[in-house]
């Protein structure tokens, strides 16, 4: 009973490398070989976005978010939501928040100058 106690406590630690980085590194490795789905290709590059965002801010705050109960579980829930391809949060957030954000700062977002250039050319 005690290593079932032990291994429970534990499974955070086992959890959260392969929610946030081993199943998004391995779909992101399928969606690069399967070239002619560029709806998944969308949805990894905007987790990826979306996920350095969020260990910026967690290097950023780290002294603030360490007297916050329950963090990492509801960074874990947001990454799980982020991460499930059944639910595209990564591409939903990346689309409703970050991209409108982006425009703000960036003319030409969406275009791509290398790419006009040749057709200049």
């Amino acid at each position: 009973m005690a290593t079932f106690w032990a291994l429970l406590k534990h499974l955070h630690s086992l959890a959260g490398p392969a929610i946030t980085l081993l199943f998004p590194l391995y779909s992101s490795i399928c969606a690069i070989e399967n070239k002619s789905n560029r709806e998944e290709d969308e949805q990894w590059l905007a987790y990826w976005i979306l996920y350095s965002f969020l260990t910026l801010f967690e290097m950023v705050a780290e002294p603030i978010l360490y007297w916050i109960p329950f963090w990492h579980t509801v960074k874990m829930v947001f990454v799980a939501w982020l991460v499930l391809p059944q639910l595209r949060g990564a591409s939903f957030v990346y689309e409703e928040l970050v991209k409108g954000k982006l425009k703000k700062y960036f003319r030409n977002l969406g275009s791509d100058p290398l790419l006009e250039q040749k057709v200049e050319d």
